[in-house]
């Protein structure tokens, strides 16, 4: 459906909008559907009526007015998927209108049927300010819908959560860090942490504390349905002072409040808090390296009401040295170090990031109601002392601001990082319950910038040159760690029992794969395996024409921002902890908009001659391939059956070119008795690394981070056809793996590892691998090509016949990227003649 001009677009949502409230019925179905476009989605703890745990709320407007509407629970998979987002066009057929029977005046319009489009240029590109767009209410507009825009519509809630985890701290009730005001405290009559135990045993009111905070757990979400709670959050804070080290806790109305307020470092000064017995069962921060005793037995409570906590933060420039409060202690590891150290030991680390993997999505299995998902994304990061980098597997800290803009040439610290060892892969470390992250434009005045290995890291970068680092950066892609395991180890399965991506997977039957697919959601990763026979193999050349051809040559493209970058280690570490230059410069306004209305010029011209090649190429592979090379929109030429999967957009008219291609001697026959076949099309680009690029840093951050929760004029327009610049990808394989029981089959990528330079060779332990097929998808991901080894896939395929009747296990990993786009990615074959049976 074509964009509507915004006169008429507005008239249409705001006259469907008056005619639903001027309904009997309070239903409403439009002659013509009502074009709008989405900027807002919030996500809330539903009611404990609802079948789902969470409600959403969708802002929508046609240019001139915006109206925040419930989405019905019918709907919210499309949330769920990624295919109600924002910036995307949708059409509502089906409106009504809600009273809240239980709230006096409280009533909102219901969205009760839409359909989705692509992002719109017609209603969006219009918007240049969205404080300049009306809100429509039921009894007109006025000031007083200020106050309802950050609310719930529904259940009497009163914040959102963030959009994708439970972590993240989202909304205006949230009160930003400040500079503390000067205050005058008396400490005369104060009590120590090592005297609690005497006011915990009696009735008496503990006496004021003075401590300092030495660590900070991230938020925790304990919210259920039906619970009457307005604010179920917890925070964990290690305090010390002069006679030892104690956990605080700070609840519910009080976190929104204060968390970004108890920074590590503070120094505070309680009174009213409550002491109770310490809840053993929670992970606690190692900090051995305190010469402290750790109080385990009490912690301090500090809460909204009986009692009420008073909090003072005491300013910098008014701690007292006679308070004889200990300092904040750090264990900095060096690369080299941590090769030493014992698995689950804790450290802190501070490292040049090189990569930045795309932001994923794991289910938390110790809840099931609500449903939570933990995000997180991997990491490399170097700092001079070792040949190999960091890898770091980093879940969200409640730091969304840090958390999302981390990026290739920035330093990074992260505290309370534990070490994890796996077998066939090298050490990496992931974070923890309490660990802190920092960014280059956070270092300033940390406690950690005198740390001596900091210095030494800060000095090293200043032998460094922008272009060297630059060449080996790197972000987004699949990238799974660590790889599974170097042998197969079967055992009993368990109902329903998957794993992520990290764990130990369980055996599947293909058939069932259809239903794990359809259970993803937006960028939920999940490893399966799966026993069969590979029956089919195809090689693809990637990336397409159009991705080399349009705009700038990516490579050319790459060396010029290289040659102009004036935002080198080199030239910016002098001063990085004392002043906080950024690694990159800001683009000025003039440079921005050029830029923009460049891109915006050139898009729709690079669409149509992507879509108008696609077709024609389409239209050749038909006559020259046949039915079994062609993949559109996921559909087999064999079977027309509904429960056929698709991991292709339905937009994308893309046919995946078979270049070369091996299969069994009874795979002409057995295919055309497969019932369920889940095809796959094309490689996602967002499943390729791309060479990190300072011009686009912002484009490339918006794809490999979350869907944003808001929409704004300056989000960067989605450049992905003419910026795609991979790390080294000359093709990839497609393998069709038919079930024992040749009843399914489903077709997985195997895309090699073709250069030392893309992200998953590193960490990887060195394998056997004589270039052969078999050994190539036994090994992971294939050899790696050094010293300028020409990839032959022809020569590959010649030792195909090989998997003939090989009884395999296939280890995928899955991920929904959005939008209907599953990615199949085979990580690893074992052979079954190879496993002993239990």
């Amino acid at each position: 459906m074509a964009a509507a001009g915004n006169g008429s677009a507005g008239a249409g949502l705001r006259t469907a909008l008056e005619q639903l409230c001027s309904s009997r019925t309070l239903r409403l179905k439009p002659e013509r559907p009502v074009c709008a476009a989405v900027i807002g989605l919030d996500r809330y703890l539903a009611d404990e009526r609802s079948s789902d745990s969470y409600s959403y709320d969708v802002t929508l407007t046609d240019g001139t007015w915006r109206v925040k509407c419930l989405l019905s629970s019918e709907l919210h998979h499309l949330v769920q998927k990624n295919t109600l987002r924002c910036g995307c066009r949708v059409s509502v057929t089906h409106l009504s209108f809600v009273y809240d029977e239980r709230r006096l005046g409280q009533s909102y319009v219901c969205l009760e049927e839409l359909e989705c489009e692509d992002e719109d240029a017609g209603i969006l590109s219009s918007v240049k300010d969205l404080r300049a767009l009306q809100w429509w209410m039921r009894d007109g507009i006025g000031s007083s819908v200020i106050w309802h825009v950050d609310a719930p519509l529904q259940s009497g809630r009163k914040h959102y959560l963030s959009l994708w985890n439970n972590e993240d701290p989202h909304g205006g009730v949230w009160i930003p860090n400040s500079p503390p005001a000067d205050v005058v405290i008396d400490v005369s009559k104060i009590c120590l942490l090592g005297d609690l135990d005497a006011f915990i045993a009696s009735s008496r009111r503990p006496l004021p504390l003075l401590v300092r905070v030495l660590h900070r757990s991230r938020l925790r979400y304990y919210g259920k349905p039906g619970q009457n709670i307005d604010y179920p959050f917890q925070a964990y804070f290690e305090v010390a002072d002069q006679s030892g080290v104690m956990s605080m806790v700070l609840w519910n109305d009080l976190c929104p409040e204060w968390y970004h307020r108890l920074v590590v470092g503070s120094v505070l000064y309680l009174q009213n808090y409550s002491l109770k017995k310490s809840y053993q069962n929670r992970s606690r921060p190692q900090i051995s390296s305190l010469p402290l005793i750790s109080f385990t037995d009490i912690e301090i409570c500090l809460n909204p009401r009986n009692p009420s906590a008073i909090v003072t933060v005491i300013p910098p420039k008014s701690v007292q040295p006679q308070w004889s409060l200990p300092d904040v202690s750090y264990n900095f590891c060096t690369r080299s170090e941590i090769e030493n150290l014992a698995s689950n030991q804790a450290c802190d680390i501070i490292g040049l990031v090189t990569f930045v993997g795309r932001v994923e999505r794991i289910r938390n299995k110790g809840n099931t109601i609500p449903e939570k998902f933990w995000t997180y994304r991997w990491v490399h990061a170097v700092d001079g002392t070792s040949d190999s980098p960091f890898i770091l597997e980093i879940f969200a800290s409640s730091q969304p601001d840090i958390f999302n803009n981390i990026c290739p040439m920035t330093y990074l610290v992260c505290t309370q990082m534990r070490v994890c060892r796996e077998a066939g892969c090298a050490v990496y470390l992931t974070s923890s319950a309490e660990t802190q992250l920092f960014i280059t434009g956070c270092h300033k005045k940390q406690p950690y910038v005198s740390d001596p290995k900091v210095k030494a890291f800060i000095q090293w970068t200043k032998t460094l040159k922008d272009s060297v680092i630059l060449r080996k950066t790197a972000v987004g892609g699949h990238y799974c760690y660590p790889p599974p395991s170097p042998t197969f180890t079967p055992y009993n399965n368990t109902a329903n029992n998957t794993t992520s991506p990290a764990g130990s997977p369980t055996l599947k039957a293909v058939a069932d794969l259809q239903v794990e697919m359809e259970n993803l959601q937006y960028r939920e990763c999940k490893r399966v395996t799966i026993q069969g026979h590979i029956t089919a193999v195809h090689y693809h050349r990637w990336p397409p024409e159009v991705l080399q051809s349009s705009g700038v040559n990516g490579t050319q493209k790459n060396r010029q921002s290289e040659s102009a970058s004036v935002a080198a280690p080199s030239s910016t570490t002098d001063n990085m902890l004392q002043t906080e230059l950024p690694s990159t410069p800001p683009p000025s306004d003039s440079t921005t908009s050029s830029k923009r209305r460049r891109l915006e010029q050139g898009e729709k011209a690079v669409q149509r001659q992507y879509m108008t090649r696609a077709k024609a190429q389409s239209g050749r592979q038909e006559e020259e391939q046949g039915d079994e090379e062609e993949c559109v929109k996921g559909q087999s030429p064999e079977t027309t059956d509904s429960s056929e999967a698709t991991s292709a957009p339905d937009t994308e008219p893309a046919v995946a070119h078979s270049s070369a291609s091996w299969e069994s001697s009874d795979w002409a026959i057995l295919k055309h008795s497969v019932a369920n076949r889940i095809r796959c099309c094309s490689l996602n680009p967002e499943s390729v690394s791309e060479k990190f690029c300072f011009d686009d840093r912002d484009s490339l951050l918006q794809r490999i981070n979350l869907s944003p929760s808001r929409w704004s004029p300056d989000l960067p327009i989605n450049t992905q056809l003419n910026t795609l610049t991979p790390v080294d990808c000359a093709g990839y394989f497609t393998l069709t793996v038919l079930g024992l029981n040749q009843q399914a089959a489903v077709d997985a990528l195997f895309v090699p590892v073709l250069s030392p330079e893309d992200p998953r060779a590193v960490g990887k332990l060195a394998a056997p691998n004589d270039n052969t097929l078999m050994s190539g998808l036994s090994t992971g991901h294939g050899c790696v090509q050094a010293g300028g080894v020409h990839f032959s896939p022809e020569a590959l395929l010649s030792s195909a016949a090989a998997l003939e009747d090989e009884r395999l296990v296939c280890v995928l990993d899955m991920c929904l990227l959005g939008q209907n786009k599953v990615e199949i990615i085979c990580s690893k074959l074992y052979r079954t003649a190879d496993i002993t049976p239990v």
